[in-house]
């Protein structure tokens, strides 16, 4: 039987942005040829699809880690640098998408090649072509590019059914399922046979179908968790409508029709208000006498009421008509999800730093903004040294310094360049 992975958490990160260059045109008969360093390509973006012609999350868990191509840096003779390659990452329609920082849903995947943008990639770097101006016309620095978007995520998927199939544990219904359907579920004379959701196309006479969702057997307590049904309960809420399934061989079989609905109503009451189709199955082995018991004992909670053997077919065909007139009859329920509105899936924000006094002179300077500026700053250019000096009064590095006691001519490292500290040059 195959595995019915419903549930993953998943890590995406999008590329980061390639640096910019510093360069100069270097042609015969140019003299002072001026700057040409060109701009970094921009980093990947992370994109999740629903794809209808998946039925699991099972690919996630085989990897969870998914990372965008990065940009190219920039080159000389005004090259810029080739863009990363966005991914798609395709997941079953019905996928909800959670923040795992935030808790917030941040998509709903409920119609087929329906798109969304996790993780926007960083935006590559100027090179140093981008700050000429008629004041400054050899400007000797560039930008890094921006960082990655990194994000862990998690993915729910609620499977989207016309119809739902309930009933306890060797009710029949994954009989009836390979009945209507093309459908093959597992079937044998024990409880919980069906360890996973089945899903079964029905054909209609007119060339259509609708979906059937044969959810595993609930038991007494199944919206606390008892059993199988916590698990696969959230796979009803998307149905249009339910065909309630009830063994009439079963010692109290209307007991069993009760718990399963009091179940629901404990999970979410508004799934009682959703039409059911009360199917008394296994009339092959029920005497008359005790069929009609049960029909006028179930009209009091029921009025939609089909008597069927799965094992000989009987009364299967009336039931169906049925269930296609309900089909063309019912809207399709849209179950409300709050998506909240998505604030992370650009948010590069790297500028945080932390600085460490490893002895008495010595101070250590790290983050990830700070290293990207590092890459592109040559430590024996004045000018770009200057420049990273400037950017860190900008980011208040200088600021915390002071106040943590620096003074003249100690060591500071800055994500391993290591500088002399002074107040006239800085």
């Amino acid at each position: 039987m195959a595995t019915f992975i419903d549930k993953a958490k998943v890590k995406v990160i999008s590329g980061r942005g390639g640096n910019g260059c510093v360069a100069w045109r270097r042609e015969k008969f140019v003299d002072k040829g001026g700057p040409a360093g060109g701009d970094g390509g921009c980093g990947g973006d992370v994109y999740f699809v629903a794809d209808e012609n998946m039925s699991t999350l099972l690919d996630f868990t085989y990897k969870s880690v998914f990372r965008a191509q990065d940009g190219e840096n920039g080159k000389n003779k005004n090259c810029h640098g080739q863009g990363g390659e966005d991914i798609y990452l395709k997941v079953p329609v019905g996928v909800i998408i959670r923040d795992l920082k935030t808790g917030k849903i941040i998509a709903d995947l409920n119609e087929h090649q329906k798109t969304v943008l996790v993780a926007k990639g960083g935006r590559g770097g100027r090179g140093n072509a981008r700050f000429a101006t008629a004041q400054k016309r050899s400007p000797q620095f560039c930008e890094p590019g921006e960082a990655a978007v990194e994000r862990e995520l998690e993915l729910e998927l609620k499977l989207i059914a016309d119809v739902g199939l309930l009933g306890m544990p060797n009710a029949g219904k994954s009989s009836f399922i390979s009945l209507i359907s093309s459908a093959r579920p597992k079937i044998a004379d024990y409880p919980f046979t069906t360890l996973t959701p089945n899903l079964g196309v029905v054909k209609k006479p007119d060339g259509d179908g609708f979906v059937v969702a044969d959810i595993p057997g609930l038991i007494e307590g199944a919206s606390e968790g008892v059993g199988l049904g916590y698990e696969f309960l959230r796979h009803i809420q998307r149905c249009r409508f339910f065909v309630h399934i009830v063994d009439m061989s079963a010692d109290d079989p209307v007991s069993n029709y009760l718990k399963i609905n009091n179940e629901l109503k404990k999970y979410d009451d508004e799934l009682l208000k959703r039409h059911q189709v009360l199917v008394l199955n296994k009339s092959d082995i029920v005497q008359q006498h005790r069929i009609d018991e049960l029909i006028s004992e179930f009209k009091k909670h029921d009025k939609d009421i089909f008597v069927i053997s799965c094992a000989t077919s009987n009364g299967v065909k009336d039931l169906l008509n049925h269930l296609f007139s309900l089909v063309d009859e019912l809207e399709r329920y849209e179950i409300k999800i709050e998506v909240e509105h998505d604030s992370e899936f650009d948010n590069n924000d790297d500028s945080q730093f932390f600085i460490t006094k490893l002895n008495k002179n010595t101070y250590n300077i790290t983050g990830g903004k700070l290293k990207r500026l590092v890459n592109v700053t040559d430590v024996k250019n004045v000018h770009q040294v200057r420049r990273l000096s400037n950017i860190m009064d900008s980011m208040g590095i200088w600021t915390q310094l002071k106040s943590m006691g620096v003074q003249e001519e100690d060591t500071i490292i800055v994500e391993g360049i290591e500088m002399i500290y002074t107040d006239n040059y800085f």
